[in-house]
């Protein structure tokens, strides 16, 4: 008589009991103290050598599944699903990470990007409005510390004010610590300069929904690029009058009607004008007409990832609009050579917190949140734009006047 069972009455196997030597491993034994028990992470089993392997298990990676009644368990992502009732107290769960027995070299991702990005660089694009004389051209040039911005201090008496809002991009490679950013500065002379303003919002929204549709043309062309050279408007920032008083008709209606195209970021501009109880006031004045406007500025509620985003965030938008002043010119203050403004009563520090809000600007645009302006403008404006157009299209690429002669020859 064969002592061979046919695999069709074949008994379901026992798990083996676990060996004496498993709990305590040798000295010389690369592997932790492991324990045997079938769950929702599959067989968590000592090495190989420390234990027989069962019939049809692939070494100790798959639980114990042929013609018996279970389900093969790949990994520990899977729970077997047999009548046994295994609970799920195996060694790993799907959600959690799996112990390493040594190093593997993931973390150096980090330190990957980050010499990609020093080799190629990256680009910032960033758009400047309001009217004439708020110090638009200066505060840039105080924030990059270089002259990045044209200089103007008004329109000459011999100089024709435009008819029509310009556009005007500027364009530096600035570097700092080995890290190069292509940085171009967009201003708008004649902003709100006219005695009837009516629409010239209007190009600025022009020149923004170009720059997205540059982009998604490179985008779509079969042969693309491997770099898209990227113009898309990444911040603005909207200069507000200090007048003390409130928002003009001009000021509310740009930002409403833009906000959901750019990333806006509104700034009081030459806040020294007002005393410390005057600009907070007139801070809380903003806040309070954009709410009941419903205009959204940069950082948008919605685009808060976690909790902890949500706490930066909110002392951010609780700081807003940030009341500001800026100045290229350095002055000696206690021995020490700083940025600021000379008046008869002393000296404005630019960078001293005690003096204006420029300090929290810097570092919100561009020490914490820079990444961040490209990624929404990436992510949230461009897709929009991108998803409206290739609608109007019928998801085809957007026919330009030149294919439409084409195609009529």
């Amino acid at each position: 008589m064969s002592d061979i069972v046919p695999p069709e009455v074949r008994p379901k196997p026992a798990v083996p009991a676990k060996p004496p030597n498993v709990g305590a491993p040798s000295p010389s034994s690369p592997f932790p103290p492991q324990g045997l028990g079938v769950g929702g992470g599959g067989i968590s089993a000592p090495p190989p050598s420390a234990i027989p392997v069962p019939i049809g298990s692939h070494g100790g990676s798959h639980s114990v599944g042929h013609g018996i009644g279970h389900s093969v368990s790949h990994a520990g992502s899977h729970a077997a699903p047999h009548s046994g009732g295994h609970g799920h107290g195996g060694s790993h769960s799907s959600s959690g990470g799996s112990t390493l027995l040594g190093y593997i070299g993931i973390d150096t991702i980090i330190e990957q990007m980050r010499k990609k990005t020093m080799k190629t660089g990256f680009d910032f694009n960033i758009m400047v409005v309001g009217h004439s004389g708020l110090g638009k051209s200066t505060l840039v040039n105080t924030l990059f510390k270089s002259q990045v911005s044209r200089r103007s201090a008004g329109w000459a008496r011999d100089e024709k004010i435009p008819k029509t809002v310009e556009i005007k991009a500027v364009s530096h490679v600035i570097e700092e610590g080995g890290v190069k950013m292509k940085l171009t500065v967009v201003d708008t002379p004649g902003f709100g300069d006219q005695i009837n303003n009516d629409n010239c919002w209007e190009p600025i929204s022009k020149y923004i929904n170009e720059q997205y549709e540059k982009f998604l043309k490179e985008e779509v062309n079969i042969t693309r690029k491997k770099r898209i050279p990227d113009t898309r408007v990444h911040c603005c920032l909207y200069f507000i009058s200090p007048t003390g008083h409130s928002l003009r008709q001009l000021d509310t209606e740009f930002m409403k009607r833009l906000s959901h195209s750019v990333n806006i970021i509104p700034v009081i501009a030459k806040a020294d004008t007002l005393t410390i109880e005057e600009r907070q006031e007139f801070k809380q004045r903003v806040r309070k007409e954009l709410e009941m406007s419903g205009i959204e500025f940069y950082p948008q509620k919605e685009f808060d990832d976690d909790m902890e985003d949500k706490s930066d965030n909110d002392k951010i938008r609780e700081a807003m609009p940030f009341a500001v002043v800026g100045s290229d010119k350095e002055y000696q203050v206690n021995g020490k050579r700083v940025l600021g403004r000379k008046t008869a009563w002393g000296i404005v520090e630019v960078e001293n917190p005690n003096h204006c809000e420029f300090a929290q600007l810097r570092d919100f645009l561009i020490r914490s949140h820079l990444q961040d302006l490209k990624e929404v403008t990436h992510n949230i404006h461009y897709e929009t734009y991108r998803a409206k157009r290739l609608n109007e299209n019928g998801g085809l690429h957007p026919i330009s006047s030149a294919d439409t002669q084409e195609s009529n020859l």
